[in-house]
C-alpha cells in the first residue's frame, strides 16, 4: 500500500511525533503498529526503537540542524515572499513570472546574496512559493503494489 506524503511538518513537530513513537514503543506497542499510527516506515520505526534502547527517550528529542546557517533573515525571507507576490515585472523583468534564474538574480541585486538558481528553486519550494509537481495517490488494492502511482497535483486534487 502506497500513502500519500503528509504535509512537511517543522522540527518541533516532528519531535513531538518522535516522543509520541517513543511513548508508545515503551508501552509495548510493536513497531509495525507504531509506523502505521506515525505515518512513518517501518525502518524508521525500528531506528526509533534502537535508538530508545541506546539513548533512552532524550535521544529521540531534536538536535541542533547539520550543514550551513541560511544566509538569509526571516525579515529577508519574509520580503522574497514580497517580491514573489509583486511578481517579476515589479523587479525589471519583462515579464510577471518568476523563474529561478529571475528570483536568483533579483535576491543578489535586493540583499547581495548569490544563490544558484538550482537552490533557488529548493528555497522556493521551503518557502512556499512553487507547488510540488507531482504527488504520490493511494494504491487501489487491484493496482499492481509495487508500481508507484504519480499524478499531476491538478488531477489528484480533483
Amino acid at each position: 500500500m502506497m500513502l500519500a506524503p503528509q504535509r512537511s511538518q517543522n522540527r518541533d513537530d516532528m519531535e513531538t511525533r518522535r516522543l509520541a513513537a517513543a511513548q508508545d514503543l515503551l508501552n509495548g506497542v510493536t513497531q509495525s503498529q507504531v509506523a502505521r499510527r506515525h505515518g512513518v516506515s517501518r525502518t524508521t520505526a525500528s531506528r526509533w526503537h534502537r535508538s530508545i534502547v541506546v539513548k533512552g527517550v532524550e535521544g529521540m528529542r531534536k538536535r541542533r540542524a547539520t550543514g550551513r546557517p541560511s544566509r538569509l533573515t526571516a525579515d529577508q525571507v519574509d520580503s522574497i515572499r514580497k517580491m514573489f507576490v509583486e511578481g517579476a515585472s515589479a523587479y525589471g523583468f519583462s515579464s510577471d513570472r518568476w523563474t529561478t534564474g529571475k528570483l536568483a538574480e533579483a535576491i543578489e541585486r535586493k540583499f547581495r546574496i548569490r544563490y544558484d538558481q538550482d537552490h533557488v528553486g529548493r528555497l522556493m519550494h521551503k518557502f512556499g512559493l512553487r507547488e510540488r509537481r507531482f504527488v504520490y495517490a493511494p494504491v487501489s488494492p487491484s493496482a499492481d503494489a509495487d508500481a508507484p502511482v504519480i499524478q499531476n497535483e491538478a488531477t489528484a486534487l480533483g
